[in-house]
């Protein structure tokens, strides 16, 4: 087995999870899914699907009328794109992979902006690059990024900057003018950008239709690969469909490496996606609303625990907030499950922050994706009572 690999650092939220899966006095905040389930209509596409006998392979970039549709979707947020540029991968994360496998050889220098979800770290290691992490910096209560720290960190000799924005875990979001001078800058120096976008509709800010986007002010030919999902916005994680947004000169080689990975994405998950973003103002408008309840539920909580320091996300689905006295959150995220019942996610799996918030380690993250927003409120108080029996802890 390569040394790579066996050095990888296994998923510290699975860890947490695989710790109290199958407890039912567990309320379980770990993983970046909704607990709601698709909605009918879409799972009765699949069906349907099924029942016509749509059981084969399909083309490696996905079926036709779905790039189709896609385009179209995307068109209607970040201006014309042309199904050329669209390519149909078997999750988000399959498409996180493939553009890293394109895109990076053994020995490039990548730069990641932290913290962040740990397979955009993970994946171009796999690959054995060599990769350096910007920290995002909480500062007045809201999560920063140093822009001129990140600019100076991409040279010539960068060949890839992997950048989630709505990011996961702290909800911190790109402004259009900062993702201008992050792709004037790797203009200059040669460098492709991988944009993690996944949660652009899960965007709290305003009355925008989706956060800002590198598409919005790229060019067709920059070198820029963006990655979606339907998993978030679409209430569908476990089907496993994503789709990649390329130059249309690298649709052919992501084919030439769908085909070597995963071969195809399976027709009747593609029927459902189809259906999906038929209807996606019905159903992507209800799903931010009830996102934007929990949030507002959970994070005002959370603040009025002494000692918490928590920023409301202006996107995604997460708090991540640091309790008082917590030096291990991996330890801490374990306790959690043992002792009080809540499954949180360890902020040592999203890698290091420097500046007023101490190590990532120090910190949790809390996914409020929650079909009855109750959960949310009992969640905490589970949490509460925890902490007053902690060392120190008093009336908190």
């Amino acid at each position: 087995m390569r040394t790579t690999i066996k050095n990888l650092q296994e998923s510290r939220i699975r860890e947490v999870a695989n710790a109290g899966m199958g407890r039912s006095d567990v309320l379980a905040f770990w993983f970046g899914e909704s607990d709601e389930v698709t909605p009918a209509f879409i799972r009765e596409a699949a069906i349907a699907s099924l029942q016509q006998g749509e059981t084969f392979y399909a083309h490696n970039l996905g079926l036709p009328v779905l790039r189709e549709a896609i385009a179209q979707y995307m068109s209607a947020l970040h201006g014309p794109l042309g199904a050329d540029r669209i390519a149909v991968t078997s999750g988000g994360v399959s498409g996180l992979m493939l553009a890293v496998q394109a895109l990076v050889d053994a020995g490039d220098d990548v730069v990641a902006v932290t913290p962040v979800w740990p397979n955009l770290t993970a994946q171009p290691a796999i690959l054995g690059a060599h990769v350096r992490c910007v920290s995002l910096r909480p500062v007045d209560g809201a999560w920063t990024l140093d822009l001129a720290e990140l600019l100076a960190a991409i040279t010539p000799a960068t060949r890839l900057l992997v950048i989630n924005a709505p990011n996961n875990p702290t909800g911190w979001t790109l402004t259009r003018a900062e993702q201008a001078a992050i792709l004037a800058h790797c203009r200059q120096t040669g460098t492709w950008i991988l944009a993690d976008e996944v949660y652009e509709r899960l965007y709290f800010d305003d009355a925008s239709h989706c956060a800002p986007s590198f598409l919005d002010v790229a060019q067709a030919d920059d070198r820029l690969v963006v990655v979606h999902s339907f998993s978030k916005s679409f209430l569908m994680t476990g089907w496993r469909l994503g789709w990649m947004v390329l130059p249309a000169a690298l649709t052919p080689q992501i084919g030439k490496l769908i085909e070597f990975n995963t071969s195809c994405a399976p027709v009747f998950v593609q029927r459902a996606a189809a259906a999906a973003l038929a209807r996606a103002d019905e159903v992507t408008p209800r799903v931010v609303a009830h996102m934007r309840q929990c949030r507002d539920t959970l994070v005002p909580l959370l603040q009025a625990i002494p000692g918490v320091s928590v920023a409301p996300a202006r996107g995604g689905m997460y708090a991540f907030f640091r309790l008082p006295g917590s030096a291990d959150s991996l330890d801490t995220a374990k306790r959690l499950v043992r002792e009080a019942g809540v499954g949180l996610a360890p902020g040592a799996a999203f890698g290091a922050t420097d500046g007023a918030g101490g190590e990532a380690g120090s910190w949790l993250r809390w996914c409020f994706a929650s079909r009855d927003p109750q959960r949310l409120v009992q969640g905490v108080d589970r949490l509460r009572g925890w902490m007053r029996q902690q060392p120190g802890g008093g009336s908190s």
